[in-house]
């Protein structure tokens, strides 16, 4: 039973390979079936990532204690926008920055996000490249999160972004030098596990007014327009050191003032302000209290002057006549009109 089994398969086969190798005379017919049969085939498309993931960037992004709220909504939206990043528990103060490389080392990343926070009013961002440098620290001012500012564009999540950069990163040394780093940190690596394979925003990086203006936009499918999705914030650079968070500094920017000056900088105005204004009260009351001076008599302001007939002075030795009053000038009245 099983040899007839196996010959009746081996007749099956032999059929389905002459149908293919079947050889028509006329050509056109044999076109015709063959352009059938690929119209009825569906056709699998490729898989979209086909590749390998080489690049193996990984961004550490969290904070030291004492951040505001808003400062936290900024990590958690970085942290949807890069599918690349990890997340850590908040570092104490009193710890030094050195053991954030540490930490990165622990967390498998190389390279780090670091949100300090002084004051509970002023907010400092080190980007850096963990273990060796270079890195940049920054004051973060004019913070917008995704919630905050309800933008009508929307992206992806995990999708990869696309770097714009503004032509004066091109310029200066230093700034070359963030563009390089920015690079390496905001984009996506490719094939990345957690990432998709499709690019529908722009991270945008503008020099205005010697300071660094991050912003998120959404590619739009109909005419490539840009609709801004956030989060938004400027960046101000203060140094960019050799080392992960030290070392010799390869820039100072000398435009840099730090917000305890800033403050400083207000109250002492303010303050400058009310002495003035009690200067010139106290001026003002001096001026009431000193005693009018008597201006100085001309001597030509009687030049025209005439002189006038003068009068006979009238002595009265009379006493004048009684003025009578009202009721009584009624009365005398009423009796002149009697005795008339």
């Amino acid at each position: 039973m099983s040899a007839f089994k196996r010959k009746r398969g081996r007749q099956a086969l032999a059929g389905k390979k002459a149908k293919k190798a079947k050889i028509v005379a006329d050509g056109s017919e044999a076109a015709l079936e063959a352009e059938q049969q690929k119209s009825n085939e569906a056709t699998i498309p490729p898989p979209v990532s086909s590749g390998r993931w080489t690049n193996k960037e990984r961004v550490l992004i969290f904070s030291s204690r004492g951040i505001s709220f808003r400062t936290r909504h900024l990590m958690q939206d970085l942290r949807t926008l890069m599918p690349h990043s990890k997340g850590d528990t908040k570092m104490d103060r009193k710890d030094k920055l050195f053991i954030v490389n540490e930490v990165c080392e622990i967390k498998n990343c190389n390279k780090c996000l670091f949100f300090e926070a002084k004051k509970k009013q002023d907010l400092y961002m080190w980007i850096s490249n963990s273990p060796h440098g270079p890195s940049a620290k920054f004051l973060v001012q004019n913070i917008h999160t995704l919630a905050e500012l309800k933008m009508t564009g929307n992206c992806l999540k995990g999708s990869r972004p696309l770097l714009s950069f503004d032509p004066k990163f091109d310029t200066e040394p230093h700034l070359a030098l963030l563009k390089e780093l920015f690079t390496q940190t905001f984009s996506t690596p490719r094939y990345h596990p957690k990432s998709q394979p499709f690019v529908d925003h722009v991270f945008t990086f503008s020099i205005a007014d010697n300071r660094i203006w991050f912003r998120n936009y959404q590619i739009m499918e109909e005419d490539a327009a840009l609709v801004e999705v956030g989060p938004r914030f400027v960046l101000n650079l203060i140094k960019i050191f050799q080392g992960s968070f030290g070392g010799p500094t390869l820039f100072e920017n000398k435009d840099f003032k730090s917000p305890n000056m800033h403050r400083r900088e207000i109250r002492l105005s303010a303050a400058a302000r009310v002495r003035e204004n009690q200067m010139v009260k106290e001026m003002q009351k001096t001026k009431r209290s000193e005693a009018k001076v008597d201006l100085v008599t001309d001597v030509t302001a009687d030049v025209f002057k005439t002189p006038g007939q003068e009068k006979a002075v009238h002595i009265q030795t009379e006493a004048p006549p009684p003025v009578l009053k009202k009721n009584k000038l009624k009365a005398f009245k009423q009796e002149r009109r009697a005795r008339r």
